[in-house]
């Protein structure tokens, strides 16, 4: 099993983006104002001891020694050892909304990051439990199965963003019945279902879907993201506002009332996500009350690290860079005459 241990820092890659737009820029700035001066190449000679492709050379060595020090920094893994491991605890089943109205900020950082926050603090306070990952938005996606690897499921968790489901809406129903099809049902307890949205439901059949999980043996507990004062969602693309058909601005609100009627109906609680690590422990403590059931699951418990490898390259590749020069003289003249 492939891994990146800190799969955060892979966010960084970004910066790529940015820095090749500039140098595209660069050289096509450069290019016009050459024109300006008569014919490229004629004018190119004017520079005798200066050859673009040395420039570009320096750039993209500069480029990939950036990526591969990225990655090393992510710290790429494989999986050496697995072993069967023998625990008690309680299937969780977490549906994370991701619609576009999670992006609201009446919450800071966003709805959704305040989400992640959330759960990364309670993969770490359930190391016994299997925990498994729906996203949903207008649809809903199996994200990640139940698994005892929770450093596989903080993984997961890192890459979660709006574009993964391009169906809009917020269609809890779904959510759940995925949620409840991902459970073994030969087991009748120790199971729960986690729920974290805003509750802007725009599909029908939550309620129903709640009322079957409950006779499936399965809780559910809901956590409401946002503020029932709302506020607008600014598309990341455009930096606008979200608007209505009449132009007017869309205001996302928590819709608690829904939220605690499907808590009712899976037997479970309703909590709505202020202080992140005062409801880790509500819900830490809630599952802890359920009972375990025993189970046994292949792991990987010894990983190998290949970080080095990718740094060791990148520091020959900035070596490299270092000896190219800004000016081709003597043999440097003749490898870049073009």
């Amino acid at each position: 099993m492939l891994r990146f241990q800190h799969s955060e820092f892979l966010w960084w890659l970004g910066l790529l983006i940015p820095a090749l737009l500039a140098f595209i820029s660069l050289v096509w700035w450069r290019r016009k104002a050459i024109r300006r001066w008569g014919e490229a190449r004629l004018v190119e000679q004017l520079f005798t001891d200066y050859r673009h492709s040395l420039f570009r050379w320096k750039f993209w060595l500069l480029w990939l020694a950036l990526l591969l020090i990225i990655v090393g920094a992510a710290n790429l893994q494989m999986g050496t050892h697995l072993e069967k491991v023998a625990t008690k605890g309680v299937d969780v089943m977490i549906a994370l909304d991701v619609s576009k109205s999670m992006l609201a900020q009446d919450v800071q950082p966003s709805r959704l990051q305040r989400a992640e926050q959330l759960l990364s603090r309670l993969f770490d306070q359930l190391p016994g439990d299997r925990i498994g990952l729906v996203v949903f938005a207008g649809e809903a996606y199996l994200q990640m199965p139940l698994t005892l690897d929770h450093a596989a499921a903080h993984m997961y968790l890192n890459s979660i963003s709006p574009d993964m489901v391009p169906t809009p809406g917020t269609n809890i129903a779904s959510a759940l019945q995925m949620a409840r099809e991902a459970f073994n049902h030969q087991e009748k307890t120790h199971k729960v279902i986690l729920l974290i949205t805003d509750g802007e439901d725009f599909g029908q059949g939550a309620i129903e879907q709640a009322q079957k999980a409950y006779q499936e043996g399965i809780i559910i507990y809901t956590i409401g993201v946002g503020t029932p004062a709302g506020a607008p969602i600014r598309d990341p693309q455009t930096g606008d506002y979200k608007r209505d058909e009449n132009g007017q601005i869309v205001i996302s609100r928590l819709n608690e009332a829904e939220l605690k009627q499907i808590a009712a109906e899976g037997h479970g609680s309703f909590q709505y996500l202020d202080q992140v690590s005062t409801v880790a422990r509500n819900l830490e403590n809630s599952i802890n009350q359920m009972g375990k059931q025993a189970y046994r699951e292949n792991v990987f418990t010894d990983y190998n690290s290949y970080f080095q490898y990718f740094l060791a390259i990148a520091l020959i590749v900035l070596v490299g860079e270092m000896f190219i020069p800004e000016k081709s003289t003597g043999l440097w003249a003749k490898l870049f005459s073009s």
